[in-house]
Formats: structure tokens, C-alpha cells, sequence
């Protein structure tokens, strides 16, 4: 299981190291050989830490998809997929429909959304267009534009970028500072061990930054405001986030525990603050549509 882990995010890694040096086609070099580094190999795995360590601003939308893939590839290491055509094609629609009227329409992949077999209440996004949503947080929808302003608020985070920085701030930096300072032709057993032991801590940061600790306040207000931009473009009622923020501040006054989204986001009250003011200084929300009611409902009654 550990050397998958570390296979894993050896593959991660190199992606990631590929993806900044594109014109060069070194990936493939270093992929053929990973054991040894050359002096051009150490030269650019140092701007490649230095990029990353600055900015995650100059990485191309393809380079991004490829990084978010890898991350997507964590999240399902968690959790099973539910394999429900119907409401999976209804999602993916839905979300690419409302990804037009964001700040950032179009990546290199186009935004997708894969719903996740678990009670648990919760959205995740990874770089590059990933979105996945649980059973239980669908439940907790209680008509299309409520669930419209879930995915505009994970398609906010993917615009911002915010996915990105869970990577820029792990431990990944310090796994190509040991493999550009080798001065030797081969990497010395120790340092493969330490090398590993990054590799797995990447692991856990990623994955705990994504799934257990979730994005700071100032990422997810963003993301909400953002959210609530794309929703008066398209025409949705921005009631609908309201709205869904209210359950969660039900949900959290009946729970023993927090999990999910309420271990992830800010306190529902605050956000809830944030977001009336909002929606009262932009006009009223858009009555909703019959017509989506109905959709959703058909769709709907698969999840409950």
C-alpha cells in the first residue's frame, strides 16, 4: 500500500514538473529516468520550485487539468462513486450550463461533476474542472437553484484557483529541493527513503486540505460571492445558496459532531451575514422557474 502511495504521488510530481517545463518535453526524460539527474535536471526542478512556490499563475489551463487529476484521483482513493447515469448526466449539464456565465467559462477539459456514494453532507473541487458532490448533500437540495448555487460556489473556487494552493503549500516543494540538491549521478538510498517520506506526507496534506480542513475563510467567502455572480448572470435565484446555508445551520444545531461541509466551511451564521447582504444590495433574487422545479424533481427522486 505505501509504495502505491508513493507511485502515486511520484506520478503527481512528475506531472507537476512536466507540466512547467512543457516546451522542453523534459517530463519524458525524467520519467525514463528518475533515478538519475543531470545538471540540466537540477537546474530546472529548482525554477520549478521557485515557480510553484511563487505562483501558480503562469500554468496553462492543460497543465492545471492534468495536476487536477491527480488530486481527483486522491479524492475517489476515498470515497466510492454512485454510478447513476441519469443524475450524473442531469449534473454535468447543469454545471457546464452554469460554468458559462462564471469568471472562468472555459478550461482545457471543460468542468465535470461526479457524485460520491456517501451520506456525509459535502462538495469538493479539484484544479482543472473536478467537482464531486455526495448523495447527502443532494439530499439537502430542495430544488435546482439551491443546487445551482453549490456548484457556482465550487466552480468559484476552481475560477480562483483555490484548489492550487493546497498543493503550492505542501511538502511537494521540499521533494524537488532533495532531488535538485543530489550532486551525485544517483540518488542515495537515504535520500530515496526521505523522498519517500515526502511523497506520503504530500499525500496527507493534499488530501487533508481538500477533505478534512477545507479552504480558508477568505477562499470560501470568495468562492461565494463569486458564486452569487454567476447565479444573477444566468438567472438563477440566489436565494438558493441562501438557502442551503439555512439547512446546514439546522443541521449543524441538531449534530454531536461536525463533518462534511460544516467541518470544512465557515460557520453557517457568518456566511449566511455575508450573503444577505449581498443579495440585498444586488436587487431581488429571480422568482424560480416552473420548469426547473420539475427537472429537478424527476431527477431528484433517485438520491433520496
Amino acid at each position: 500500500m505505501k509504495g502505491k502511495r508513493f507511485l502515486a504521488f511520484l506520478g503527481l510530481s512528475l506531472l507537476l514538473l512536466a507540466a512547467c517545463s512543457t516546451i522542453n518535453q523534459k517530463g519524458k526524460e525524467i520519467l525514463g529516468r528518475i533515478d538519475q539527474i543531470s545538471e540540466k535536471d537540477k537546474e530546472l526542478m529548482m525554477k520549478t520550485g521557485e515557480a510553484l512556490r511563487s505562483s501558480f499563475q503562469d500554468l496553462t489551463d492543460e497543465e492545471e487539468y492534468y495536476i487536477g487529476r491527480s488530486v481527483s484521483a486522491l479524492i475517489l482513493s476515498r470515497y466510492q462513486v454512485w454510478n447513476n447515469e441519469a443524475a450524473t448526466r442531469y449534473l454535468n449539464l447543469l454545471v457546464q450550463a452554469i460554468a458559462l456565465y462564471s469568471d472562468r467559462p472555459e478550461i482545457f477539459a471543460g468542468y465535470h461533476v461526479l457524485v460520491l456514494n456517501s451520506d456525509e453532507v459535502n462538495a469538493l473541487s479539484a484544479p482543472g474542472g473536478f467537482i464531486f458532490v455526495t448523495r447527502g448533500l443532494l439530499r439537502l437540495c430542495q430544488d435546482e437553484d439551491t443546487l445551482a448555487g453549490i456548484l457556482a460556489h465550487e466552480i468559484g473556487h476552481i475560477s480562483a484557483r483555490h484548489g492550487l494552493q493546497a498543493i503550492k503549500k505542501s511538502r511537494l516543494l521540499e521533494a524537488f529541493k532533495l532531488l535538485a540538491s543530489e550532486t551525485a549521478e544517483r540518488l542515495a538510498p537515504e535520500k530515496m527513503a526521505r523522498l519517500t517520506d515526502i511523497f506520503e506526507g504530500t499525500l496527507d496534506d493534499i488530501v487533508v486540505q481538500l477533505i478534512e480542513r477545507g479552504y480558508d475563510r477568505k477562499a470560501e467567502f470568495e468562492a461565494d460571492a463569486l458564486a452569487l455572480k454567476t447565479l444573477k448572470r444566468m438567472g438563477y435565484s440566489e436565494q438558493g445558496l441562501i438557502r442551503f446555508i439555512e439547512e446546514l445551520e439546522k443541521k449543524k444545531e441538531k449534530a454531536s459532531k461536525l463533518e462534511g461541509w460544516l467541518s470544512t466551511h465557515p460557520d453557517p451564521e457568518d456566511r449566511l451575514k455575508r450573503l444577505q447582504a449581498e443579495v440585498s444590495s444586488g436587487g431581488r433574487g429571480l422568482a424560480i422557474l416552473k420548469i426547473r422545479t420539475n427537472r429537478f424533481r424527476r431527477v431528484a427522486s433517485a438520491w433520496k
